[in-house]
């Protein structure tokens, strides 16, 4: 999802390119996930009341279970392998769902043109109008009614 023509390499890839899945968590820029990352990204996504314990113990279940390594951190690699376990985007990935919901400003079920502009924005990444509007051609929406869910699992290449 990212300009400069990784959009339509991933769309034609043999295997999904989730680099932009991982830097739209990796919330400090710092090329690993952490903790901090994961908070900051739920905090993003309305959902049900859960308690404060809970949350944690969820963000240290999804860390431990991801960290090859046992640095306590995520780094893309390990990010890449576990999301290559799952047998398709498409069936269930809940971090795709999370992920929509987070970049789905104004929570109406379809990622317009302002709010890919405005998640292009805050993640720090650098999309002319004109790749806004092509990444919504890709995932099949149009100007007015913007991207499905669907529609970003394609820009996405899923």
């Amino acid at each position: 999802m990212c300009p400069s023509g990784r959009i339509t390499s991933s769309l034609t890839a043999a295997s999904p390119d989730f680099r932009p899945a991982f830097e739209i968590i990796d919330a400090d820029r710092d090329g690993k996930i952490s903790s901090d990352d994961l908070r900051a990204f739920y905090a993003g996504i309305p959902r049900s009341s859960s308690s404060y314990r809970d949350e944690e113990m969820m963000i240290g279940t999804m860390i431990s279970v991801a960290d090859a390594n046992k640095d306590g951190f995520v780094g893309f690699d390990e990010f890449e392998k576990v999301l290559e376990t799952v047998p398709s985007c498409r069936s269930g990935n809940g971090l795709m769902k999370d992920v929509f919901k987070v970049m789905d400003r104004d929570g109406d079920g379809r990622l317009s043109y302002g709010d890919l502009k405005s998640y292009m924005e805050s993640a720090g990444l650098d999309a002319s109008d004109d790749e806004i509007k092509e990444m919504i051609r890709l995932g099949g929406g149009d100007s007015n009614g913007g991207v499905s869910f669907d529609g970003l699992l394609r820009i996405f290449g899923c």
